[in-house]
């Protein structure tokens, strides 16, 4: 610390630095209210994140339509519909790869030494391939919808979501079996 120096000169100096730093007190104040309205308040700006600041490739800006369109194939109903499209297609095609494996497509129970006609062939392998189609379609349309309304509920997009969704559609998958087999075996 310096000793103190006795001089009107500087008392005079300090006494003008004293009263300006007070006023700056002031003016710091104002500009704080000021400031926090700008960063909180209704004046704060909407920062878009510019990928092109990041490091990235600089994107345009979408338009109104592409927004519409975002919002629709992320609804649940896309999803849904996407779902049941997917399985049903994949399960078709399931369908007639196992029924071209199996040994016993075509035959007649009641004449097993009969050889099956193509046109035989072809109407199981249909069937097969139409009946694993609605059940692939059935199974993704219940867990699109499960998870979909599961991740609008949570608020979150994780992997708990596919989980707790493939658990409410095992349940019910299961819950319509046993129903099925409580009908077969109680008597009317």
């Amino acid at each position: 610390m310096a000793a103190p120096v006795r001089s009107s000169s500087i008392s005079v100096s300090s006494v003008s630095t004293q009263s300006t730093a007070v006023s700056g007190a002031e003016n710091g104040q104002i500009q704080y209210s000021v400031l926090l309205d700008h960063l909180i308040g209704d004046k704060r700006k909407i920062k878009d994140l510019n990928p092109s600041v990041m490091g990235g490739l600089p994107t345009p800006h979408k338009t109104d339509e592409q927004k519409m369109i975002e919002r629709g194939m992320e609804s649940c109903a896309f999803k849904a519909t996407l779902a049941c499209v997917g399985g049903f297609v994949l399960g078709g095609a399931f369908g007639v790869f196992t029924a071209g494996i199996d040994t016993n497509v075509g035959f007649d129970p009641k004449d097993p030494l009969k050889t099956p006609t193509a046109r035989e062939v072809l109407r199981d392998m249909g069937q097969r391939g139409m009946s694993y189609a609605k059940n692939f379609a059935i199974v993704g349309a219940m867990f699109s919808c499960t998870e979909c309304i599961i991740e609008s509920h949570r608020g979150k997009s994780d992997w708990k979501n596919a989980v707790y969704s493939g658990c409410i559609t095992g349940g019910a998958i299961g819950f319509r079996g046993r129903i099925r087999i409580i009908n077969i075996y109680t008597p009317l």
